[in-house]
């Protein structure tokens, strides 16, 4: 049962610490990686779009983030490709259509070793921060900012050359 596997309960925030021999940057916060900002679409952007920003850019995804803040999900720019050489989308469709919906969130606060448990089955997490937002009749609410988008190589990176101090 997944309730029994460790990887998952720690995934889901059920469980902190798990692993006895903890690498030394296990409890190391998120932040740390210091991830340049990513690179956001709206969901009105067309794929052809998507696919002319992504490469101008040099990346490789980029969160899809309707006007509200609420993330819809991920777009990448070999799943946008393929679906359109393989007919499921257009050109002129909205990424919306070609987007990836189950993604997992880290938040800046949490651990390497959290991170590094999601990336074992995702390829990549997207790291938001909560943070309260009034209305001006004074009611709020929690918005979650996109702050970037990791990767097992980021996360690799910052350990391969990082010390252990």
């Amino acid at each position: 049962s997944k309730f029994l596997n460790d990887k998952w309960m720690i995934k889901h925030g059920f469980l902190n610490d798990v692993q006895e021999h903890k690498p030394w940057w296990w409890n190391i916060k998120v932040q740390k990686l210091n991830l340049s900002a990513p690179l956001i679409l709206l969901p009105e952007v067309s794929c052809q779009k998507a696919i002319e920003i992504l490469q101008e850019k040099g990346y490789d995804q980029a969160p899809v983030v309707a006007e509200s803040g609420l993330i819809l999900g991920m777009v990448t720019l070999s799943n946008t490709l393929t679906s359109v050489l393989a007919g499921n989308a257009q050109f002129s469709d909205p990424v919306t259509k070609v987007i990836y919906d189950q993604f997992s969130k880290i938040g800046l606060e949490d651990s390497l070793g959290k991170l590094s448990c999601i990336l074992e089955n995702d390829h990549f997490a997207i790291i938001v921060h909560e943070q309260m937002q009034f209305n001006g009749n004074g009611s709020s609410f929690m918005k979650q900012m996109v702050f970037g988008v990791v990767t097992a190589m980021d996360l690799l990176t910052f350990v391969s050359r990082s010390d252990k101090k």
